[in-house]
């Protein structure tokens, strides 16, 4: 019987002590601190954040998928490969499209002739090539401006003098620059080669304005810019023929360098960085199996001497 009545006082002071401790513990909780309508608004604030989330990312993603505009389809070029480089040849022919097509609108205002060297034309053609251009230099002695033949280290010229010029003889549209053309519009060369292709006739409740041409690769699909590549509409100096489709891939060969002049070097720099790192590799695991691994893995034991 007195063992029953302390297995009961037993019991009942462990429940005290259990409930004064989650009394105790209750006591620290920040939980308390915690309003129910405060819990309503942080939840409120995570739905509308939710639901603004998701609006802005329908809204880009019907930006995107307009039903006037095709995403151009990805061509075999000759530099997707890891290892693959520009194809120079190509590089020139389309710096020839660029000078006799594309540079009656376009400019090129971040290359200058110097970067020709040793990519497209030799030192002596490109200073060839900067003396045709008639720069705007100045001012002399007299404080007048004058014209001089361009030097290699001359950036190559815009057709217009400013951007009022440019919109003056377009219509009001601006013809960009094409120097980073490549990395400013979705799909890089791939658009450019399916844009200057890619023009049709408007089809059934499509209205286009005076000066304006039906692309299905440009957003909205009207665009100021007419068709400016046809066959055989300039001769390449090296006898390829001039068909449209390969003056287009040619120019957008050459914008893809204009917009990356530094593409074989790094692609350079990762074939010596692969080599360098495997070497390193193969050094540190020698040193980890055969140098490291037997101090890491010795016994030390210490023997007293005996007396």
């Amino acid at each position: 019987m007195a063992a029953r009545v302390g297995r009961i006082c037993g019991a009942g002071l462990f429940k005290s002590n259990t409930t004064s401790s989650l009394n105790q513990i209750s006591s620290y909780s920040t939980t308390r601190d915690w309003s129910r309508g405060r819990k309503a608004l942080v939840g409120s604030l995570g739905i509308l954040a939710g639901g603004a989330g998701a609006i802005i990312f329908a809204l880009d993603r019907s930006v995107r998928a307009s039903e006037l505009e095709l995403h151009p389809p990805k061509n075999p070029w000759s530099h997707n490969g890891w290892f693959d480089s520009l194809d120079h040849a190509s590089v020139r022919r389309g710096y020839e499209v660029y000078k006799q097509v594309c540079s009656a609108c376009h400019s090129l205002r971040f290359i200058a002739y110097r970067n020709l060297v040793g990519v497209t034309h030799t030192e002596e053609e490109a200073k060839a090539e900067a003396e045709e251009q008639m720069i705007t230099d100045g001012p002399d002695e007299a404080g007048n401006m004058f014209k001089r033949p361009g030097k290699l280290s001359d950036y190559i010229p815009s057709p217009y003098p400013n951007e009022e010029a440019a919109r003056a003889a377009n219509n009001g549209a601006y013809p960009p620059d094409l120097s980073y053309i490549t990395l400013a519009r979705h799909g890089g060369e791939d658009y450019i080669f399916a844009l200057l292709t890619g023009y049709h006739d408007a089809p059934a409740g499509i209205a286009l304005r005076e000066g304006q041409y039906f692309n299905p690769y440009f957003v909205g699909g009207a665009i100021s810019m007419a068709q400016s590549l046809y066959n055989e509409v300039i001769e390449y100096s090296d006898g390829t023929p001039a068909s449209a489709s390969q003056l287009a891939k040619d120019v957008s060969t050459f914008l893809k360098w204009t917009a990356e002049p530094e593409f074989d070097d790094r692609k350079r720099m990762m074939v010596k960085a692969i080599g360098i790192f495997t070497i390193l590799t193969m050094v540190s695991y020698y040193a980890k199996r055969f140098k490291w691994a037997s101090l890491k893995t010795r016994k030390i034991e210490f023997k007293p001497k005996s007396k």
